[in-house]
């Protein structure tokens, strides 16, 4: 379904969001920001949807089914136009491979062109579907069988030739490979095998495309996980070349672990790919951006303004995804907030006084630059990114929108109650 300019312009704003936005004006004026400069800032961040993200895909009971649900890749796009068409916040797709594959190539852009969207980076899932008995024991792209790794690159390099025809740019691996008990895998030897894999799909890629190596400590391995950390994952992407650089799920660390620490030593070395924005209570990721920790994502977003107003790494060449599984929710609505969730920190950490922060760094005044930093985090940028949605042509309020246009019961109406798709 599509919504019409009148259902969207049903949803203007309110004297109340009007009263906020003067009084944030007023605040930016004091501390000369430029107001209408910052709402063209917020606007232009867009955040790519993954197809994995649009259905309950890993509900294990009909019960936990939304209904209603894509049961193909064309009406994935189609619900990434009506969030778009909500929020003015996610202009792309990042398709998984094999769970979404085109049925016809030139049906699938032409609908992506009519709703204004565009192909993020492809998703290969070589851990998962090609040959499960196999690789579940002893890995896709480092297995000590040279015929799995073959089969595990012919898989990626599958996913290449299919990302070339929807006009994408780059490929996302991610590895489940590792052992579950010491003396299970050679070390070393798994290592060097999935470099040597790597390569060749790095060198399958075309020359405008990047490879974005992800990295997890843990799942579904409790020894030992080939690429389980930042550093690992640098060193490869620095052995593949220049186009090979590393992806940081935010879902998946150690406890305890400095991220915003890792993407600044990232940026600083020119290696960061770009995000999976999720969060995580204990081990998993599946939880909406900011549920849990919201500092550490405005700690993030400050890092990566810095780092790109400094000239460590560009903005534009870092990419950005949500990555998470909404099992038991409705998934347009869970989406819906962590577009916003994600949007109101990159709005705060663009509030940061920079000039008074680094004259605080430079003098080790460490109360003072925990308060810029407070300062930024508490003001409520609500107003700020409801108008700059506004002026995009979106609706003030995109929940309040889809709960009353009543979205989901119509995509229930259109699709059925049992509809969903690929359960992985």
């Amino acid at each position: 379904m599509k919504l019409t300019e009148d259902h969207l312009a049903s949803f203007s704003t309110n004297n109340f969001h009007s009263r906020s936005l003067d009084l944030l004006r007023d605040r930016f004026s004091d501390q000369q920001i430029d107001f209408d400069h910052f709402i063209r800032k917020v606007q232009a961040f867009q955040i790519a949807i993954p197809s994995a993200a649009l259905g309950n895909g890993k509900a294990s009971t009909k019960m936990h089914r939304t209904g209603g649900e894509p049961r193909n890749l064309n009406e994935k796009l189609e619900d990434i136009g009506l969030l778009q068409q909500l929020t003015r916040k996610t202009n792309s797709i990042s398709v998984y491979i094999p769970w979404d594959m085109p049925e016809d190539y030139r049906e699938t852009k032409d609908l992506a062109a009519e709703l204004n969207l565009e192909f993020d980076t492809m998703n290969s899932t070589s851990s998962q579907d090609q040959n499960q008995q196999k690789y579940a024991k002893l890995g896709s792209l480092g297995n000590p069988d040279k015929e799995i790794r073959e089969e595990a690159i012919a898989h990626n390099e599958e996913v290449i030739s299919i990302g070339k025809k929807l006009g994408s740019k780059g490929l996302t691996v991610w590895m489940a490979d590792g052992s579950n008990f010491p003396g299970q895998s050679n070390f070393r030897n798994t290592l060097g095998w999935t470099e040597e894999s790597l390569r060749e799909i790095y060198e399958f890629m075309p020359s405008d495309w990047k490879l974005m190596l992800e990295y997890k400590p843990y799942e579904p391995n409790c020894y030992h996980t080939v690429v389980p950390d930042w550093g690992t994952s640098s060193m490869l992407a620095k052995r593949l070349g220049s186009r090979a650089k590393v992806l940081v799920d935010l879902g998946y660390h150690l406890p305890k672990t400095n991220i915003e620490q890792i993407v600044a030593t990232l940026m600083y070395q020119n290696l960061l790919a770009g995000f999976h924005f999720n969060d995580s209570k204990y081990g998993e990721d599946d939880m909406n951006p900011s549920s849990i920790k919201p500092y550490q994502l405005f700690l993030i977003f400050n890092e990566l303004i810095e780092g790109d107003q400094s000239g460590a790494q560009t903005w534009e060449s870092i990419s950005w995804m949500i990555d998470a599984s909404y099992n038991t929710q409705d998934p347009l609505v869970d989406l819906i907030q962590a577009l916003e969730a994600i949007t109101i920190a990159y709005a705060k950490a663009l509030l940061v006084d920079r000039k008074k922060l680094h004259e605080c760094q430079q003098n080790g005044e460490s109360s003072q630059a925990q308060e810029i930093l407070q300062m930024a985090y508490l003001t409520d940028v609500r107003p700020l990114v409801c108008e700059a949605r506004i002026r995009a042509g979106g609706v003030a309020e995109p929940l309040e929108a889809y709960r009353i246009l009543m979205i989901r019961n119509k995509l229930v109406q259109e699709r059925g109650a049992k509809s969903h798709s690929y359960l992985f």
